[in-house]
């Protein structure tokens, strides 16, 4: 486990404001303890305490399968795709969100894009593009995806016209890709 290095904290940070925003400083300078992203095998980025990471020094990196929690991994292409496992740290700081009807529910959580028929609510000037947190009524947090369309967009959206773009979900944990996050 390493230390990022000044581009890999980049792409990082640019993939995280994305969802949240300028809220990226409340996730480094917490009130509680202070954390930190490192790096380890597979080119995994944890988020972990300070204290954990010193703790984790003392013991070698081949006996090390995870601390922390995992926010996802770089590409070979030198890209960071966000895994699910950040959904947690993204749904308390999420600038822009999206509630879905509880029809809709299952067809997100099994991996496809929500329609416009599935669509609850949205936050007010969502621009295209931005990472959106999705939620279910009962604001519990599902997973996160890409706003295919402006706020303004969805209201003369036809019924089938993709609102989100699914990145993961919830049900990852279910379809069986552990391979994948840890």
């Amino acid at each position: 486990m390493r230390p990022l290095t000044e581009e890999e904290t980049k792409v990082l940070f640019q993939k995280l404001a994305e969802y949240i925003g300028r809220s990226i400083e409340k996730l480094i300078d917490r009130s509680d303890e202070r954390h930190c992203f490192r790096l380890a095998s597979k080119d995994r980025v944890y988020y972990v305490s300070e204290s954990v990471m010193r703790a984790a020094n003392s013991i070698s990196r081949e006996n090390i399968l995870s601390f922390g929690i995992c926010l996802g991994k770089f590409t070979k292409s030198g890209k960071f795709r966000l895994h699910v496992t950040a959904l947690d740290y993204l749904s308390q700081h999420a600038q822009y969100k999206v509630w879905v009807k509880p029809s809709a529910e299952m067809s997100f959580l099994y991996g496809n894009n929500i329609i416009k028929s599935g669509l609850a609510r949205i936050t007010e000037s969502t621009p295209q593009y931005a990472g959106v947190v999705v939620y279910n009524m009962s604001d519990i947090p599902l997973g996160f995806g890409v706003a295919a369309q402006t706020t303004d967009a969805c209201k003369d959206l036809e019924p089938t016209g993709n609102v989100v773009l699914h990145q993961a979900d919830i049900g990852e944990y279910l379809r069986g890709m552990e391979d994948d996050m840890f």
